[in-house]
């Protein structure tokens, strides 16, 4: 098996990380513990040059204490192509910055093993990748024509909008079908964004919780349950969502059965998706989260398994 030494982490700065649930945070942790020596760097570090693909990277040194989680070395420029691996972790926007990142990092993956493949991540927005399994998702519009979204509310009743590439449930609006606010909402949309929107069947299980399931290389890792506060339509835990420990139900398990052979041929060693009641909504490959919760309410050390899976992967 390939020894792994030197890991870089491609991240939103260190310093700005809320480690208590940070997932990039525990997947580095787990690489550290392990002895690998980590190098940290932003997206917009990166130079391409000569066929070289090279960073400005700082040695960094990781503590689960808060406050005082992180030391970084002096900066560096180094040829991306020595690393063992790279993690590709910097929050979306999934915008032309994220798609360029893809291409660079391309030019060294697997040699350099870059996890998730970049050429499946830049293929595989997470709210298009989804389509792929109509049939265990809500039905879903994807248009920026307001006409298809009046007629898909008028059929649907309730409609979840939200921008297409958008994260973390900003842009996110629960239009129910008496809402006068449609219109001034598509404008507001059309203004915001080049890009089509999507339109999805509101679904009430929300209330009940969007569950966040974690697979690694294709299979089922852990899950938690994220319940939306009382008065809002998002279960994002940043924006006021609520955590707490679930189990799969047998639909989940057919949901993930599925899914994870299209996982694996693309290379996707770390996945979270998003299911309400008995439909999947997304497939997050960019740079999914839940690992910290789930360990938190007794679930698997997914950090370690995800680990396990880049050696295997190494070897």
């Amino acid at each position: 098996m390939a020894k792994i030494t030197n890991v870089a982490v491609q991240m939103d700065h260190v310093a700005g990380i809320n480690i208590a649930g940070d997932s990039t945070f525990a997947m580095s942790l787990e690489a550290q513990a392990r002895g690998y020596r980590l190098f940290h760097y932003t997206p917009e570090r990166l130079s391409f040059r000569d066929g070289k693909l090279f960073a400005s990277v700082e040695p960094m040194v990781l503590r689960d204490v808060k406050g005082d989680h992180f030391e970084l070395g002096a900066a560096e420029r180094v040829d991306l192509s020595t690393m063992d691996v790279v993690l590709l972790r910097q929050d979306p926007p999934f915008d032309m910055a994220y798609i360029t990142s893809t291409h660079l990092l391309e030019r060294i993956h697997p040699k350099t093993l870059v996890v998730n493949d970049p050429a499946w991540v830049r293929n595989s927005p997470e709210k298009i990748f989804v389509t792929e399994f109509a049939d265990l998702m809500p039905k879903t519009l994807i248009t920026k024509d307001p006409a298809e979204i009046r007629r898909f509310r008028d059929e649907m009743g309730d409609i979840i909008l939200k921008p297409l590439y958008g994260n973390g449930g900003a842009g996110v609006f629960h239009s129910t079908r008496d809402d006068r606010n449609l219109s001034s909402l598509l404008e507001m949309f059309g203004q915001l964004f080049r890009e089509p929107f999507i339109a999805q069947q509101y679904l009430p299980d929300v209330r009940k919780g969007d569950k966040r399931i974690i697979l690694v290389d294709g299979e089922f890792a852990g899950a938690i349950n994220r319940v939306p506060a009382e008065h809002d339509s998002r279960s994002n835990m940043h924006v006021g969502g609520r955590a707490e420990a679930t189990e799969l139900t047998a639909r989940e398990k057919e949901i993930c059965a599925r899914i994870g052979p299209a996982l694996r041929e693309r290379g996707f060693l770390l996945v979270g998706i998003d299911v309400i009641g008995d439909y999947m909504t997304e497939i997050n490959v960019t740079s999914p989260t839940g690992i910290r919760e789930v360990r938190k309410f007794g679930g698997a050390d997914i950090a370690a398994l995800l680990w396990d899976a880049i050696e295997r992967k190494r070897g």
